[in-house]
């Protein structure tokens, strides 16, 4: 398997939407008509369907850690260094974030960060999830906890990983993720954001 395959193959697991499959294991409407409009996890609990959410959260993740760690397996053998399981890492995100199989309008990619980031370091992503867990217990905003993960995952990645690609990866991920919830920043600077478990009307 060459690099050029590996990269592609993450691109193709990133653009596998779970929350759009949730909608169609359970048979709920499409994540993409209410809401958010966003097929992520938090989005899809707002149909009240908790499993279907889960089963998003675990997919999303899922398909992140695993692209890191079929890069990590293969790496060696091929000669590979970690510049390469950078690459592939941030090639499972974009295809998250611009999935081929939905016409490049993605999630927003917090839970295919997190499966990189404990594809990555372990340590890494149970701080990033430690960190989204209270602020989301504190506050009851997801994209305000998303937010805080994203902006202190590069401080976790220079901790764990150095200043290598890995931690150029985790960087510019945070900064799309941030990217990706402009929209979230204004409605909670508007007062106006959703609350985590508030069901769509939608």
């Amino acid at each position: 398997m060459t690099l050029l395959a590996l990269i592609l193959l993450a691109y193709l697991l990133g653009s596998i939407s779970f929350g759009v499959l949730a909608s169609w294991l359970f048979r709920l409407p499409d994540p993409r008509t209410y809401g958010s409009k966003n097929p992520g996890a938090t989005n899809v609990l707002r149909s009240g369907k908790k499993a279907a959410a889960v089963f998003t959260l675990l997919g999303d993740a899922g398909k992140g850690w695993l692209s890191v760690a079929l890069a990590q397996y293969f790496a060696p053998p091929l000669g590979l260094g970690e510049e390469a399981i950078a690459i592939v890492a941030l090639s499972v995100f974009l295809g998250h974030l611009f999935p081929v199989f939905l016409r490049f309008k993605g999630g927003k990619g917090v839970a295919t960060a997190l499966g990189v980031l404990l594809g990555f370091n372990p340590w890494m992503g149970l701080l990033a999830v430690a960190l989204w867990i209270t602020v989301a217990a504190i506050w009851r905003f997801s994209s305000l906890a998303a937010l805080a993960a994203a902006a202190f995952a590069p401080v976790y990645a220079v901790f764990f990983l150095g200043f290598d690609a890995r931690t150029l990866t985790v960087l510019v991920m945070s900064l799309l993720l941030i990217w990706r919830h402009k929209s979230n920043i204004a409605s909670l600077a508007a007062g106006n954001e959703p609350r985590i478990g508030k069901r769509s009307t939608s």
